[in-house]
């Protein structure tokens, strides 16, 4: 890969990941759209390597609480709420592991083209831009219920499909379901670690299997600058998403819809 290419994607991934605005689609798109070469296999799992640095280096002390929390040796008073938030984030996890299990090759085979892509940014921009006003009793992530958290955590499945945005999806369906705007995307990055996890075992192993050459320096290149990115981009927008909407993002992903039909229909 050339270094122009290494540093866009890596920073496109860094970027996107956090954002409702699907990091696939842009990770799918834009060599599409720029006529470069399939960045390979490697250098998806360097990518994704770096975005679950950034989310696990953000929310370090809240996953030291869940942890201590789940062995027993939380603080005082706070060990109860902790190891509760990793149960929620547990059973919200389950539908997208199992679903990603069985139907992993027919989504990475079937559903990446343009078209889906247009289609699922359009449609989960519209259901996003519903998920604008908060209740006046809104929650944090610690008041969920368990109920609620498993229908988040149906919802999540729909991001297998390039386009929807795992982020987006999840706290459209948390706003939705009287969780504040922060709160979502608070409960969002954390269920993303799992996931990012997962499919980062998977591809290692996928790519342990395969005689693909390795360019370590490109691929350590691209785990700082997505890490990086990713980290920036969470403060920034779990500041943003406390005073503003969910509307630019909303525009975003219509125009973008917009401009993928008007140039692959």
């Amino acid at each position: 890969m050339e270094w122009l290419h290494i540093i866009v994607l890596s920073l496109v991934q860094g970027i996107t990941e956090f954002l409702p605005i699907s990091s696939s689609a842009h990770l799918i798109l834009t060599p599409h759209l720029f006529d470069w070469p399939d960045q390979g296999l490697a250098f998806d799992v360097a990518v994704h390597v770096g975005t679950l640095i950034a989310v696990i280096t953000y929310f370090r002390v809240e996953l030291r609480q869940m942890l201590m929390a789940c062995v027993g040796n939380g603080p005082e008073g706070c060990h109860q709420r902790d190891a509760r938030l990793s149960g929620l984030v547990t059973v919200a996890t389950l539908p997208a592991m199992l679903v990603g299990l069985v139907f992993h090759d027919f989504i990475a085979n079937d559903l990446r083209n343009p078209l889906v892509i247009a289609s699922t940014t359009i449609g989960f921009g519209l259901l996003l831009l519903a998920a604008n006003r908060e209740r006046a009793d809104a929650r944090d992530e610690y008041g969920l219920t368990y109920a609620l958290a498993i229908i988040i955590g149906l919802t999540q499945v729909l991001a297998f499909i390039p386009g929807t945005s795992r982020s987006g999806i999840t706290m459209t369906a948390a706003v939705m379901l009287g969780m504040r705007r922060e709160s979502a995307a608070r409960f969002s990055f954390l269920l993303s670690i799992p996931i990012i996890l997962a499919g980062g075992v998977y591809k290692s192993l996928l790519l342990v299997q395969s005689d693909q050459a390795v360019a370590w320096g490109s691929l350590f290149l691209g785990v700082a600058l997505s890490a990086i990115s990713a980290f920036a981009c969470i403060y920034w927008f779990l500041q943003f998403i406390q005073k503003f909407s969910f509307t630019p993002f909303v525009i975003y992903r219509l125009l973008l819809g917009a401009v993928l039909l008007v140039i692959f229909v």
